[in-house]
């Protein structure tokens, strides 16, 4: 049985009307901006970063990048220039301990035409608060159940919680659909032939402070994908140390009882109330 009580079912429903929280007064927003015209909101600094960021700015100024009492400011330009000087600023931002995690590979910021207007390592966007992309798959069964990936206790984010059968960012020269199928085979070895039948159901907006770490904003681009009830996933690439099968009412109870990441929660909150509709 899949179906779950009405108070869990108003739990994930609250839950899911918090996906988007607003960065706290205390962090500094990073502007585009166009001459002496401050414009849109593309991403925060928390409070610890500030110091040394002005620091870095007024000893070492950078192109394109300047900082003021109550904002950064980013100057509209090429996306090549734009990219060269916040890569710049991320490796200054690295030397003096305030991003790790560095994968030497970069995500891009889109802004809502679906124009890039930069490139950067990922593990810089989340220093800067700068909105990023990533998927996430649920991989069910005909009879019901979910299957869930655990994280690698190595991993630098979320080690050891539960997540989706598959999830990734999205690199600055991928779509969402090859994302989606390339972490299938990559974290759970979904082949090609039943990757190719996911199904793109929504989107969720995701962001939140990271203690320490900066603004979390993401764009999780959300989808469904029936497995073969004799399929058994297969880790590749070291990041999944293991996978369970689950009813939805032992989901819910694991995402109340905070085994999850916060993406693959909500994610997995929203596939059991499309459920249990």
């Amino acid at each position: 049985m899949n179906k779950l009580s009405t108070s869990t079912l108003a739990a994930l429903e609250e839950m899911l009307q918090n996906t988007a929280r607003a960065a706290p007064a205390d962090f500094m927003p990073i502007h585009f901006s166009q001459g002496d015209q401050d414009g849109q909101v593309i991403g925060h600094i928390t409070p610890e970063f500030i110091p040394f960021l002005r620091e870095t700015l007024q000893n070492d100024p950078i192109p394109l990048i300047h900082i003021g009492n109550d904002h950064l400011k980013i100057q509209l330009g090429r996306p090549q220039d734009i990219s060269a000087s916040l890569y710049q600023l991320a490796n200054k931002m690295r030397t003096g301990g305030y991003i790790s995690g560095w994968r030497n590979e970069d995500f891009a910021w889109i802004d809502h035409n679906g124009h890039q207007h930069f490139r950067l390592e990922r593990s810089a966007f989340r220093t800067f608060g700068f909105r990023s992309m990533a998927t996430h798959i649920n991989g069910y069964t005909k009879s019901g159940s979910l299957w869930l990936g655990r994280r690698s206790e190595t991993k630098a984010t979320d080690p050891g919680k539960l997540d989706n059968i598959a999830a990734g960012g999205i690199s600055a020269d991928e779509t969402p659909w090859v994302c989606a199928k390339r972490e299938l085979w990559e974290e759970a070895g979904v082949p090609a032939q039943i990757a190719d039948q996911v199904e793109p159901v929504g989107r969720i907006h995701m962001r939140r402070p990271i203690p320490a770490r900066g603004f979390h904003d993401e764009q999780l681009y959300i989808y469904d994908l029936e497995l073969p009830d004799n399929f058994i996933p297969t880790n590749h690439d070291g990041e999944v140390s293991g996978f369970i099968e689950v009813s939805l009412a032992e989901a819910a109870a694991r995402i109340l009882a905070d085994e999850f990441t916060s993406d693959a929660a909500f994610v997995t909150a929203d596939y059991i109330l499309r459920c249990n509709k």
